[in-house]
C-alpha cells in the first residue's frame, strides 16, 4: 500500500482527516497549474525534512521557499557533518550538568539531536567567509541563500557530503535556482558569525548581505509577476517570521501600493502544534487572515494541529504519489 492509499484508508477523522484534505488540496492546486510557496519554521532541517522536501522540489511541486536562517543553514550543516551528529533520545532526562557537558564538547542540542560546532558550523563558516569577503571587496551584494548557492556550485564541499545529496533540500533548491527568502537571517548561527566578521573588520560593508526589506521587495516582484499567470499556494510549517513575512506581501501590494488585479493566495495550509488562542500568530486560524487581506472567502484553507516532523513528510510523500 502506497502512502496515499494508506492515508486514505486509515486517516478518517480529526487531524488525520485534515492531513488528507490538505494533501488532496495541494495535489489539486499543483496539478491545476498552480505554484506553491513552502515556509519552514522550527528545526525542520535538523529534523531531516530534506529527505521528502528535496524530491518535492525536484519534481516541481515546490516553487519558492521562505525559511528561517536556522533552517537555511542547518540543511547544509547536516549535508557535510551528519556523521558527527549525536542523537540524544533521553533528552528529557538531561540535567543542567549534562547540558554543560554537551556545551564543553561543542555539541549544540536541538531537542534530541546535537549539532557539532567544529565539523558543521565552523566548516561552513570557513568557506562562506571567503564568499563574503570576495563579494565585499568586489562591491557585490547577495542574499543569504545566494551565498550558499555559490558555495554549493563552487564544489568546495562536494567531497565532504556525508548524506545522500538527494536528501538535501537546499542542494535541490540550488539545482532548480529556486527563489528563497530568509527574513530575520541575522537571528541564525551564520548571521551571528557575519555580524562578528563585520565588527572585526573582515567584512567592511555590513550590507554585503542584502537586507530583509530588500527581501520583501524581491518577493513582491516575484509575486506580482507570477500570480497573474499561475495561482500561488502557501504551505506553512510552524509560525513566526517564516510564515508571517511572506504572507504579508499580498496585503502590502493591495493596501500599501494600491495595485489592482493582484490575486490573493490561492491555497493555504498550516501545520502547527500551537493551540488556537487569542493573540498568537501561530495559533491564528486561517479565517482571521481574511480580515488582513491575505486569504479570500473561497481560498481552500487547511490546518493540521500536529507535529510537523510527522505531518509534513506524510503530506509531501502523499503529493509525490500523484
Amino acid at each position: 500500500m502506497n502512502i496515499r492509499d494508506f492515508c486514505r484508508t486509515h486517516f478518517k477523522h480529526f487531524n488525520a482527516a485534515a492531513l488528507v484534505d490538505a494533501a488532496d488540496g495541494y495535489v489539486r492546486h499543483v496539478e491545476g497549474g498552480g505554484k506553491m510557496l513552502v515556509t519552514l519554521a522550527g528545526a525542520m532541517s535538523t529534523a531531516e525534512l530534506g529527505i521528502s522536501l528535496a524530491e518535492l522540489i525536484r519534481r516541481d511541486k515546490v516553487h519558492a521557499i521562505c525559511c528561517t536562517g536556522a533552517n537555511l543553514e542547518e540543511d547544509i550543516f547536516n549535508l557535510v557533518a551528519h556523521a558527527f551528529y549525536e542523537r540524544v533520545p533521553h533528552y528529557r532526562d538531561l540535567t543542567p550538568t549534562d547540558e554543560q557537558a554537551l556545551l564543553e564538547r561543542h555539541m549544540n542540542r536541538v531537542t534530541d539531536t546535537c549539532i557539532p560546532e567544529m565539523e558543521a558550523m565552523r566548516r561552513i563558516e570557513a568557506v562562506i567567509l571567503e564568499e563574503w569577503c570576495s563579494a565585499d571587496r568586489d562591491g557585490r551584494r547577495h542574499f543569504p541563500h545566494e551565498f550558499l548557492y555559490r558555495v554549493l556550485r563552487g564544489g568546495k564541499l562536494a567531497s565532504s557530503y556525508q548524506i545522500d545529496p538527494r536528501h538535501s533540500w537546499l542542494l535541490a533548491a540550488c539545482e532548480k535556482d529556486l527563489p528563497i527568502w530568509v527574513p530575520g537571517w541575522e537571528d541564525s548561527t551564520l548571521g551571528n558569525m557575519y555580524a562578528g566578521h563585520c565588527i572585526a573588520g573582515d567584512v567592511k560593508n555590513v550590507h554585503t548581505v542584502r537586507s530583509g526589506i530588500e527581501s520583501m521587495t524581491t518577493l513582491a516582484a516575484w509575486y506580482t509577476e507570477t500570480a497573474p499567470r499561475a495561482p500561488i499556494g502557501f504551505f506553512q510549517i510552524g509560525g513566526g517570521i517564516a510564515g508571517d513575512f511572506p504572507i504579508c506581501v499580498v496585503p502590502m501590494l493591495h493596501q500599501d501600493l494600491r495595485r489592482e488585479g493582484i490575486p490573493l493566495w490561492a491555497y493555504f495550509c498550516q501545520i502547527s502544534d500551537s493551540t488556537t488562542s487569542y493573540g498568537s500568530y501561530s495559533g491564528a486560524v486561517p479565517n482571521e487572515k481574511i480580515t488582513w487581506g491575505k486569504l479570500g472567502i473561497d481560498t481552500p484553507k487547511f490546518v493540521v494541529e500536529s507535529d510537523a516532523s510527522i505531518v509534513a513528510p506524510l503530506i509531501f510523500s502523499y503529493v509525490l504519489d500523484s
